[in-house]
C-alpha cells in the first residue's frame, strides 16, 4: 500500500467514524434534543452527494466511507425525528 492511499484510507476512516459516539449517545439517551436537524440534512445531503462521486469516479474507499457515513447520519436524522416525535407526543398529554 502506498502512502497516498493509506493517508486516504485513515483520512476516511477517522471521518465516517467520527459520528458514532453522537449516534451512541443519542440511542442511549433516547434523545435528540441538543441535536439540529438542519445540520444533519445539509451534512446528509453532502454524503449522499460525495457517494455519488465516489461512484462516478469508481472509488472504493470515497465509496465506502459515505456508504457508512450515510447510514450513521440517517440514523441520526430517524432518531431525530422520532424521539422529537414522541416527546411531542407525551408532552400532549
Amino acid at each position: 500500500m502506498d502512502l497516498t492511499l493509506g493517508i486516504g484510507l485513515l483520512a476516511a476512516t477517522l471521518t465516517t467514524l467520527a459520528f458514532l459516539p453522537q449516534v451512541v449517545r443519542t440511542w442511549r439517551r433516547r434523545s435528540a434534543e441538543d441535536l439540529s436537524a438542519g445540520t444533519f440534512l445539509l451534512l446528509f445531503t453532502g454524503i449522499i452527494l460525495w457517494l455519488l462521486y465516489g461512484v462516478l469516479r469508481r472509488d472504493p474507499i470515497i465509496i465506502l466511507a459515505n456508504a457508512v457515513g450515510m447510514a450513521l447520519v440517517g440514523s441520526l436524522l430517524l432518531m431525530i425525528w422520532r424521539f422529537s416525535r414522541q416527546r411531542l407526543l407525551s408532552d400532549r398529554r
